[in-house]
């Protein structure tokens, strides 16, 4: 019988720290340099890649858009007009024909088009558009999801302002950011302090991570009934034991 309460013990802790452990997909030992982020250029453009969601607005010629901005049809990704870049970067424009635009920044793309559509308008006015430039941001933050990037220029403080800021639980010390399958690990506090940004870009995750206490204040009200009765448990045993 006095073997049994050593054994019992080890194997009960074991359920316990089994019980808290936190896994996280995301997690990933290897980080890299956040100069990497810190060095890139504010002037920084979407180039159009291949399954691009493209609108192209035509002043005053509705009928050569593809979403305008400026008429009746909507340039809402969800609901409005678009062309997807296809493999070989081209697209199907109206009254042209394919054009290529991969590897175009949307100014670029924009004067390509002006001087196709010149040779048949006159001073063609037109803007284009990438409707499907997206983070997405996971973890301790308040609404979760994917956010479409309207500027050009987005900062990770704008972006978690729009999932509504962090969780009770975020660590502010351990925010993740994937980029072209490269994980970078982000001190928001220093960025905040020192009041400089790292500069988002489309196809970005972030991933926020908890504390090390939100598994275990999570668990408690379970935790605790637990523990109590392997109190109780350790008791009778040391009783019967001797």
């Amino acid at each position: 019988m006095k073997h049994i309460r050593p054994t019992f013990f080890l194997v009960a802790i074991a359920l316990l720290f089994s019980s808290c452990a936190y896994q996280n997909i995301f997690e990933n030992e290897q980080t890299n340099s956040l100069q990497d982020l810190l060095t890139i250029d504010s002037t920084h453009q979407h180039r159009i890649n291949v399954d691009d969601k493209i609108s192209v607005s035509v002043w005053n010629h509705d009928n050569m858009s593809i979403g305008s901005l400026f008429g009746i049809h909507n340039s809402n990704q969800v609901y409005g007009k678009w062309v997807m870049v296809d493999a070989a970067g081209y697209i199907m424009v109206p009254k042209i024909g394919k054009v290529r635009l991969g590897g175009l920044t949307c100014l670029e793309a924009a004067d390509t088009l002006v001087s196709i559509y010149s040779t048949i308008l006159v001073d063609p006015n037109l803007v284009v558009k990438v409707l499907n430039r997206d983070v997405t941001i996971l973890g301790e933050v308040r609404s979760p999801g994917k956010y479409i990037l309207e500027k050009e220029s987005n900062t990770l403080t704008e972006i978690i302002g729009s999932a509504q800021g962090l969780e009770f639980y975020a660590d502010k010390k351990k925010i993740q950011l994937i980029r072209n399958n490269k994980s970078y690990q982000i001190d928001f506090t220093k960025l905040v302090d020192n009041n400089y940004q790292i500069l988002v870009q489309a196809g970005d995750v972030i991933n926020v991570h908890a504390r090390r206490g939100k598994s275990i204040d999570k668990k408690a009200p379970t935790l605790i009934p637990f523990a109590s009765a392997l109190t109780a448990l350790a008791v009778i045993v040391s009783i019967i034991s001797k």
